[in-house]
C-alpha cells in the first residue's frame, strides 16, 4: 500500500467494494482511477503495478481512486468476467464524481493488464452518455484474452517487449485498425520486473 493511503467502502450493485485513495496535495489538476489485474491470478488494487500507476498519477497531481474487483479483499461478489466489474467501477466513478469540487474536474482511467478490458468498456460507456475523459493509460494491455474495446486516440498504450503473458504481437493487432502508437520497454515483461521506474517515466514525459 502506498503511504498514506486512505481505504474505505462503498455500496455497489452486488454489495459492498473495497476502495483505496490517495490524495494529490494541493488542489488536484484532476481524479484518476486505476484498475487492477487479473483477480483470478491473484490480481489485487495493491499490486505493485496497479500501485506505480497510483503514485505516479499522484505525483502529476490527480486524486487516485482503485477497488477490488469482485471477491477480492473486502470487495462482495464473485468474479464476473469483466461484465459486473465495469458496473462497480462505473458505481466507484459516480461516487467520485459526487465529491465536493469533483463533478466536473478532468477524469484519467488508467488500468493493467485484465484492468485494461473492464476500463474500455467502461470508458466506451462513459463516452456513449456523453460523459467526458480526459486521457487513457494502458500498461500490459489483455488484448491476447479478451474484447478489449476501442479506445480513445489519445490513449498512452505501453507494453514490455518480453511480455510471455500478453504477447507483444497481440497488442500491435488491437492497436493497429485504431491507428494507436504502442510505447514499448526494451526487456520489460508482463509485471514490468526492475521495469517500474521506466514505466512511471513513460508516463509522466507523455502528460507533461
Amino acid at each position: 500500500m502506498n503511504a498514506q493511503t486512505e481505504k474505505f467502502h462503498i455500496d455497489g450493485p452486488v454489495g459492498k467494494i473495497e476502495c483505496a485513495l490517495d490524495r494529490a496535495e494541493g488542489s488536484p489538476r484532476g481524479i484518476a482511477l486505476v484498475a487492477h489485474p487479473h483477480p483470478l491470478f491473484g490480481g489485487t488494487m495493491d499490486n505493485k503495478v496497479a500501485q506505480t500507476l497510483a503514485r505516479t498519477f499522484v505525483q502529476l497531481g490527480y486524486t487516485i481512486y482503485r477497488s477490488n474487483f469482485r471477491g477480492v479483499g473486502e470487495t462482495a461478489g464473485e468474479h464476473d468476467n469483466g461484465i459486473g466489474e465495469q458496473d462497480d467501477l462505473l458505481a466507484l466513478i459516480q461516487h467520485m464524481r459526487a465529491q465536493p469540487g469533483r463533478a466536473d474536474v478532468p477524469l484519467v482511467l488508467a488500468g493493467f493488464s485484465f484492468g485494461t478490458f473492464v476500463l474500455s468498456h467502461v470508458a466506451k460507456r462513459l463516452l456513449d452518455a456523453g460523459k467526458p475523459i480526459e486521457r487513457m493509460a494502458f500498461v500490459g494491455t489483455a488484448a491476447s484474452r479478451w474484447e478489449v474495446a476501442t479506445v480513445p486516440e489519445n490513449t498512452l498504450v505501453i507494453h514490455g517487449e518480453v511480455d510471455d503473458t500478453v504477447p507483444i504481437q497481440s497488442v500491435y493487432d488491437w492497436a493497429r485498425p485504431q491507428e494507436l502508437p504502442v510505447v514499448v520497454i526494451p526487456g520489460g515483461e508482463h509485471f514490468f520486473h526492475r521495469k517500474l521506474h521506466i514505466l512511471k517515466r513513460v508516463i509522466v514525459d507523455a502528460w507533461r
